[in-house]
């Protein structure tokens, strides 16, 4: 039954459904909307940029029933890890799981550096003199203290959790409730010419723009799935965690990006030289309560950043534990700590790579470090757990599914479609940057490493390929069955 206890020395189930729904609403705002808003008016060049964030949540939401079906099937430690390795078993072994580790080792940590990357940019809003160096170093305090908090038992860190979301639906009620107190639905809604030209190379290269913008914005949705041996009845909580957490964001996103419309002119967010570039949740306070209720409504964005990075890792820290515990990754990743029993190694590589990602993104721009790490995570991740979903329902259809995808497999057709879009415009709205280039690399690199490591495990293809359910996510799935 989903409430037996797990195997000696693995995780405990502690986090019911509305710990684990704000543990994946935490993750997902963040410092997200309240600093990829003036980048998605750029990439659009109008209050039409509302549009990138409908396009971003029917992404999560179609994505999202995709991992909702999975997460509830095989609800182990390490999300991803555990579908591919069930569904690609039979002909590549351990290759595609083994990836999945290896890019999420890099794209999940790079999203908690754009939290970082906006923390110290909206402290700048308190702090105008706040010199590189200076930012640079608070960014890196930041980190510490993240992994610092996460170096605890779980019980702890939810209750954590469940106050900094608090803070978190706090700070953007607030600029929503001050933008519809000095709302402009002339400001709002006054398009240029041609604003809707669909005909227009130019309408679909900001489209493009602004659906990776988007889905960047709702990334975490699937924060539990990695947590999925932490989770109360999980077969239940896990899928309802996804949904809620996706369409409560997406409320909250959509008013807060049409309020903010209604009070500053979008033409401030174009200008890198205006606050409302860099702080616009800060600017819409100002024009409207003044410069004490923006400092106040800082503070409180500040801990939303906070809370987003340490949710993120938190989940993120998880992933490598399974896979290494299963013998599909480097196995000093398998050690939980003696006394609070969480995965050490990984919570601290992952801690590492968010340093040097808040490092790379202070020195570029945010917009570049999130066409990066959308890239590197769309193959591995995305793509192949929704052909995962379609293979698993052929081969094992006796697997337990406590959660069915609605309408299958349309929204399975609509995320792929949308990843690839992502994918296929990554380069040309990072002219110089060429992530698809830097995500091919990355990839490589991956199988060069997982050549290594099978011949050191004598597995395939150097050894025989398992195909059994005696490993890996069979033994998840039984858990819970």
């Amino acid at each position: 039954m989903s409430g037996s206890p797990p195997p000696p020395g693995g995780f405990v189930r502690r986090v019911g459904l509305f710990q684990a729904t704000a543990i994946n609403m935490s993750q997902m705002c963040g410092i997200g909307p309240f600093v990829t808003i003036p980048l998605m008016v750029t990439a659009f060049g109008g209050p039409q940029a509302v549009i990138g964030f409908v396009a971003g949540a029917v992404l999560a939401l179609c994505d999202g029933l995709v991992w909702a079906e999975l997460g509830a099937s095989m609800p182990g430690s390490g999300g991803s890890y555990v579908y591919l390795r069930q569904a690609f078993r039979y002909r590549t072994g351990r290759l595609m799981p083994f990836l999945f580790v290896w890019t999420a080792m890099l794209f999940i940590p790079l999203i908690m550096s754009t939290g970082v990357v906006g923390f110290v940019q909206y402290l700048g809003y308190l702090a105008p003199g706040l010199g590189r160096t200076a930012g640079d170093l608070i960014g890196l305090g930041v980190i510490a203290l993240v992994v610092l908090l996460l170096w605890r038992g779980i019980e702890h860190i939810a209750r954590i959790t469940a106050v900094m979301w608090a803070v978190m639906i706090a700070s953007v009620l607030l600029v929503i409730v001050a933008a519809a107190t000095h709302f402009s639905p002339n400001m709002a809604f006054t398009y240029s010419a041609g604003a809707f030209n669909v005909m227009s190379h130019h309408y679909w290269l900001g489209f493009a723009a602004g659906l990776t913008i988007g889905i960047y914005d709702y990334l975490g949705y699937n924060t539990t799935a990695y947590m999925g041996a932490e989770i109360k009845d999980p077969g239940r909580t896990l899928p309802r965690s996804i949904l809620l957490s996706i369409l409560g964001i997406m409320a909250i996103y959509l008013l807060l990006q049409i309020g903010t419309l209604g009070v500053v002119d979008w033409h401030r967010m174009t200008d890198p030289h205006d606050i409302a570039a860099t702080s616009v949740a800060s600017a819409v306070l100002e024009e409207t309560w003044g410069r004490g209720a923006a400092d106040t409504v800082t503070v409180l964005i500040l801990v939303t950043a906070f809370a987003s990075v340490f949710a993120g890792l938190l989940g993120g820290s998880r992933v490598p534990y399974d896979a290494a515990r299963d013998r599909v990754f480097f196995r000093p990743y398998a050690k939980l700590h003696p006394r609070h029993q969480f995965p050490v190694l990984g919570l601290a590589t992952m801690g590492v790579i968010t340093a040097v990602g808040f490092l790379i993104g202070r020195h570029t721009d945010l917009a570049t470090l999130i066409q990066l790490l959308t890239t590197v995570m769309v193959i591995v991740q995305a793509l192949a757990q929704i052909i995962a979903l379609t293979v698993l329902r052929r081969r094992r259809p006796e697997l337990p599914r406590p959660y069915r995808m609605w309408l299958y497999p349309l929204p399975s057709v609509v995320a792929f479609a949308g990843w690839c879009v992502i994918y296929g415009y990554a380069d040309r709205n990072s002219p110089g940057r060429r992530p698809i280039e830097w995500s091919l690399a990355w990839l490589a690199l991956g199988c060069v490493a997982f050549l290594v490591w099978a011949r050191r495990e004598r597995v395939w293809p150097f050894g025989p390929k398992e195909t059994g359910e005696e490993v890996g996510a069979g033994r998840n799935a039984l858990e819970v069955s």
